[in-house]
This record gives structure tokens, C-alpha cells and sequence, in this order.
């Protein structure tokens, strides 16, 4: 049994950092965009830390869905993959529209749409493993922070 949660918690961490680094690899100029805001909101952090902060994301959310995965089969069980799943590419498109499409207003639409399907996935998380769903915090503070930032760079570099 622990080789098969040690599988699955790298399996889901190996995904989910792939998705974060092919979004990163297609918004290759992030980092100098942001820099070229015309106007940042207050709170902006330097851009160095972005991917910091993506990084431990993506891990996070791996383990926690290596973790749910080591269930057994059932509906809470996929009803949390699946959410993690679709989560995963929602969260792949919006750097493409923030950075690449500069859709700043769509984007924010698009983030709102992941902080609900993230916050639905920690739910059903919870009620197959409590430990992967707590380690969903982090993320769901993240995106609205991130949230923040979308709205306010929307707002004021219109």
C-alpha cells in the first residue's frame, strides 16, 4: 500500500508541475511583461517570486491529489480527481490569457473560474483525506491574492 501512495503522490506531482512548467514555457516573456506594466497594484511582489510560489503550489496540490488517489475507487475519490484534472487545465489557460493575450478582464473571469473549482476540489478532497484538502490552503489564499493582482492590473493598466 505505501509503494502505490508513494506512486500516486509522484505521479500527481510530476503532472502537476509539467502542466505549471509547459504554461511557463508558453508565456516564456512573463517575467518582462510584468515588468513593463505600466502601472502595478500596491502589494505587487517582485516577479522573481512567482515561480517560486507556483512551484510549491504544484506540488502541494500533487500530493494532496496523490494522496486522495490512494483511496480507494469511489465517488468522492474521482469526483476530487476529476475537479483536480479540470482544475489543472483551467489553471494552464490563464497565464496564455493574462500574459500572452494581455486579456486582463477576461483573465480575471477565468481566475475567478479556477478559485471555484479549486475550492470545489478541496471539498471533495476533505471528505476522502482532511491532510489533501488542508494542503489546498495555501492555494486557494494564492489565487485570490492572485485575484487581487488580476483585478487591479485589469483596473489600472486599462
Amino acid at each position: 500500500m505505501m509503494g502505490n501512495k508513494w506512486k500516486n503522490i509522484i505521479f500527481w506531482v510530476i503532472l502537476s508541475e509539467a502542466v505549471g512548467l509547459l504554461a511557463g514555457l508558453l508565456t516564456g516573456n512573463s517575467a518582462e511583461l510584468y515588468g513593463q506594466l505600466a502601472v502595478k497594484p500596491p502589494l505587487a511582489p517582485p516577479g522573481w517570486l512567482f515561480p517560486v510560489v507556483w512551484t510549491i503550489l504544484y506540488a502541494l496540490m500533487g500530493i494532496g491529489a496523490g494522496l486522495v488517489a490512494d483511496q480507494a475507487p469511489g465517488g468522492n475519490r474521482n469526483r476530487g480527481l476529476n475537479l483536480m484534472v479540470a482544475q489543472l487545465i483551467v489553471n494552464f489557460f490563464w497565464p496564455l490569457l493574462f500574459f500572452n493575450a494581455q486579456a486582463y478582464g477576461l483573465a480575471l473571469l477565468w481566475l475567478l473560474l479556477l478559485l471555484v473549482l479549486v475550492i470545489w476540489m478541496a471539498l471533495e478532497f476533505r471528505k476522502v483525506s482532511p491532510l489533501a484538502a488542508l494542503l489546498q490552503i495555501p492555494y486557494i489564499l494564492w489565487l485570490l491574492f492572485a485575484s487581487y493582482l488580476n483585478a487591479a492590473v485589469w483596473y489600472l493598466n486599462r
